[in-house]
């Protein structure tokens, strides 16, 4: 019920302010995060709660199958942001195992507007099409296209504009890219980071 979500922020707000009279001030006065995280909208998969940090900490950018679509001006305008306003220092592509947003790029049906948006990972799937047809069991063959996917995104936000204008202005800005297991909670890194000055 809605109302219940009005109760429980009333509650949780009494608890930050008991916890901490100063946090609510504190907050209000200054964004500064390190990070940035595009990440899948996934309700399953909040970015603050899995990496234990705290509202004001990370910059976020949640979209189906954390895409980067070069062409997407949502994701440009928050990416420009947190770049040159915000400095920040990590950019985290963050996807995850058992993916639906994957799932139902590859599973044959037609989904509706869902299927332009996710027409990158068939693209990533005809590109590893024989690495693929390898894995014999669906759900290990789907995490592995989570895993490629994840990559293909880190490497087309390192093509953007926007990143080879921030490097070659000598900003030290890193791109990561990481997957979430949905059964262990657990956060891994793909080793695809695209390194300061990359370009």
């Amino acid at each position: 019920m809605l109302s219940n979500l009005l109760k429980h922020n009333v509650r949780w707000a009494d608890e930050r302010l008991r916890e901490d009279p100063d946090y609510f001030k504190r907050l209000s006065a200054l964004q500064r995060p390190e990070f940035l995280w595009i990440g899948c909208s996934d309700s399953r998969v909040p970015a603050n709660v899995i990496t234990g940090l705290q509202p004001g900490e990370v910059f976020v950018h949640r979209n189906v199958a954390n895409l980067v679509h070069r062409a997407d001006v949502n994701l440009l305008s928050v990416l420009e942001y947190a770049v040159q306003a915000l400095n920040i220092k990590h950019i985290i592509v963050c996807g995850h195992y058992g993916c639906g947003g994957i799932r139902a790029a590859i599973d044959g049906q037609r989904h509706g507007i869902i299927d332009h948006w996710l027409q990158p990972v068939r693209d990533v799937a005809d590109n590893a099409k024989a690495e693929l047809a390898e894995i014999d069991d669906h759900d290990l063959r789907l995490n592995r296209l989570c895993e490629l996917t994840i990559k293909a995104q880190v490497e087309s936000l390192s093509r953007t504009p926007i990143m080879q204008s921030a490097w070659q202005d000598g900003r030290k800005i890193k791109i990561h890219g990481w997957i979430y297991g949905l059964k262990d909670g657990l956060l891994r890194d793909l080793k695809c980071s695209a390194p300061t000055g990359a370009g």
